[in-house]
């Protein structure tokens, strides 16, 4: 995608987040624009990858859903007479590897209510989360493998 086409996307997405169409509010969203892309861009394409639109908005559109879900579950949970949570941290061992995918993925967890990255060990291979229900470690492993991260390497590869 040319780096015009991402500055007008950007720019379109700050003026409806700040709800401002002034003149002086679009100037300030190209320039957020154009300094996010030139922040990005080594990191999104360094070794000949390439970012797929479509498989980010999929993967947008995943975290969105996943943000409900799991919204919607810690809300049921907090609201019970009778808490009955197990929390702990497991360990996920990664398959992306490039610093870009692992920060947005462990973003993508934490941004997700009832989970919280904690920690990536020395080596970038194993990502460390917090559940605040941690009764199946292996489906929540699962759950991230097969959702977000599966998501990133389709879009970001």
């Amino acid at each position: 995608m040319r780096p015009a086409v991402i500055i007008a996307v950007f720019t379109l997405v700050w003026l409806a987040v700040s709800g401002s169409f002034t003149i002086p509010n679009l100037v300030l969203g190209i320039a957020a624009a154009a300094l996010s892309l030139l922040l990005v861009r080594g990191h999104i394409q360094p070794d000949g990858r390439r970012l797929r639109p479509l498989k980010a908005l999929s993967l947008l559109a995943l975290f969105l859903r996943e943000l409900a879900l799991s919204a919607w579950k810690v809300a049921v949970l907090v609201v019970r007479p009778k808490m009955d949570l197990k929390p702990g941290i497991f360990a996920f061992p990664l398959t992306v590897d490039r610093d870009f995918e692992i920060t947005l993925l462990a973003n993508l967890i934490t941004l997700t209510p009832g989970t919280l990255s904690v920690d990536v060990s020395e080596d970038r291979k194993t990502l460390y989360v917090h559940a605040l229900d941690c009764s199946d470690p292996a489906g929540a492993r699962r759950d991230i493998a097969n959702g977000f991260e599966k998501k990133i390497l389709e879009a970001f590869r």
